[in-house]
């Protein structure tokens, strides 16, 4: 049987654009195939979030399927969408064949971990029965599932396992996976166990694309009834494939490393967050350091150089070479590039807050308004350009707490939030010696960090020691006592807790970031802002 796995980028909300696409491509393959699988909630979009609440974009939804169902003819397709039925909603795989539809099947197992939310909005299924369809003069029975059904060891029900026991022939589990490093290793193994120990032959369809903070990796594959991998479509972009399920020579799966999966992701998270949200311009700002360097280049590969301002904005405490650095990564990057000193704005709200600060010693309150006034200027030659804001804060800083709220956290999208800040300069060397031979300066990267706020400033942290610890408590706060008993220092262990603590209501009002670990700051990890709980 030949099977065309679509890997789709849908935009959450915009049924009718993707429906088209989906029809388009029922049209170009169904003379090629014998089957056409697309992924979960292709049609609407994942995730929709409270627009499920909405009945006329449920109504709308439901016109489409009808509408899609009209085109189909003797090719069967499946594809993910939703239904409302006697007031409950479910997460379905929907089947049709011969202008009609010929089954749903909901989705049973409903997450509510980490950045998952589904038993909000879905009912889980209450039966799960295979579905025979006609390939040429043969009957063959599929057994599909949705996403999460298949990751089972932390339910009581196995998906696969029943499905098969009611004669499936081949299981097929129709996805809206999110990426994080080395997701796509993990869904082959748990395919591959259950093909094996099931003797059944396993096609998983995965979408593609950004949407938020949330990156889809693509990577759909096919696996036979020995648990081999015998086909696998690209990472991070739209593709169909039409594979022969009687092809049983495997394929190597060529995982890639940890910076080339970041990179592929952050990429493609900014390049789709513009892209769905009708902007093309970017603006950074350009500290002549490695985090907005980073960012700076993801920036020009994913939207084009010619889109992407940069902008150094010096002050007296900064260096000579922080600006020669930005200048020199603008021109690597052949971006557009300008310098605006902010010493006479600063010193004119110095003598405007004099009845406040007079007889104060400088501190706190003078460093940040440095890095507030760097934000309104970016702010207003980004309204002016019709551009976005990028913030170029890294996951290590913005857990402790050493970011200035309304300063440099200002930004529509923190594109490296999710990167420790080792993850930061492991990614940029990567870069240097695998993409682009040095665009980042070896400056930025070799330098001592410091925001430049005051006289011969550097950041208070070791970086190598304190970002693999802060990761660590983020993940998980139970691994506090496992970082002491290894050695660490307890006063850096509980100090390092104690900053991301206190930090809540900065990140609450942040910009949303490119979740690429396990863990990151967003939706998929909520505290209370007040919070007297010590840990």
């Amino acid at each position: 049987m030949k099977v065309a796995l679509a890997q789709i980028n849908p935009v959450v909300g915009a049924v009718e654009d993707n429906a088209q696409k989906i029809i388009k491509i029922i049209k170009q393959y169904s003379s090629l195939s014998d089957l056409i699988i697309f992924p979960e909630m292709c049609l609407t979009g994942y995730p929709p979030k409270d627009l499920l609440f909405n009945e006329s974009f449920l109504n709308l939804v439901d016109k489409y399927v009808d509408s899609i169902a009209k085109i189909v003819t003797h090719t069967p397709i499946i594809f993910g969408t939703v239904r409302k039925d006697n007031k409950k909603i479910y997460n379905t795989a929907v089947v049709m064949q011969n202008k009609k539809i010929l089954s749903f099947h909901d989705k049973t197992h409903l997450p509510t971990y980490d950045v998952f939310d589904e038993k909000r909005y879905f009912s889980p299924s209450k039966s799960r029965t295979p579905v025979k369809i006609k390939i040429n003069k043969d009957i063959v029975t599929l057994g599909i599932h949705v996403c999460e059904d298949l990751w089972d060891e932390a339910y009581d029900m196995d998906i696969c396992k029943e499905l098969v026991s009611q004669g499936t022939e081949i299981l097929v589990n129709i996805s809206a996976s999110p990426f994080y490093i080395d997701k796509a290793s993990q869904r082959i193994d748990i395919a591959s166990a259950k093909a094996r120990e099931l003797k059944c032959y396993f096609i998983y369809c995965n979408l593609i694309g950004g949407q938020d903070e949330l990156v889809f990796d693509g990577q759909s594959f096919a696996i036979d009834a020995n648990g081999k991998l015998i086909d696998m479509l690209p990472d991070f972009e739209e593709h169909v494939k039409v594979l022969n399920t009687q092809d049983s020579t495997s394929v190597f799966f060529n995982k890639h490393s940890e910076e080339e999966q970041i990179f592929k992701a952050i990429s493609l998270g900014v390049s789709d967050y513009f892209k769905k949200s009708g902007y093309k311009k970017a603006v950074i700002g350009l500290s002549g350091g490695i985090d907005s360097a980073l960012t700076g280049f993801i920036a020009a590969h994913a939207l084009g150089a010619k889109n992407i301002i940069g902008v150094s904005m010096p002050s007296d405490f900064s260096s000579a070479h922080s600006i020669d650095d930005a200048k020199q990564l603008a021109k690597n990057l052949n971006i557009n590039f300008e310098i605006i000193p902010i010493n006479a704005i600063y010193n004119k709200m110095l003598k405007e807050l004099s009845p406040f600060f007079k007889g104060t010693e400088p501190g706190l309150a003078e460093e940040n308004m440095q890095a507030r006034i760097r934000a309104n200027l970016l702010m207003a030659i980004a309204n002016k350009n019709n551009a976005l804001l990028l913030n170029t804060g890294n996951k290590t800083e913005t857990a402790l707490g050493y970011c200035t709220i309304y300063g440099d956290m200002a930004g529509a999208l923190a594109v490296i939030s999710d990167l420790t800040k080792t993850q930061v300069y492991s990614i940029s060397n990567w870069i240097n010696n695998n993409l682009k031979n040095s665009i980042i300066p070896q400056n930025s990267i070799s330098k001592l960090p410091s925001a430049e706020l005051r006289p011969n400033q550097v950041d208070p942290f070791d970086y190598e020691i304190v970002s693999p610890i802060v990761e660590r408590i983020v993940s998980d706060p139970s691994e506090i006592n496992n970082l002491i008993e290894e050695g660490n220092p307890s006063e850096l262990v509980l100090d390092l807790c104690n900053k991301i603590h206190s930090s809540e209501y900065k990140r609450v009002q942040s910009a949303p970031g490119i979740k690429i670990s396990q863990k990151a700051f967003g939706s998929g990890r909520r505290y209370p802002i007040v919070n007297h709980y010590n840990i």
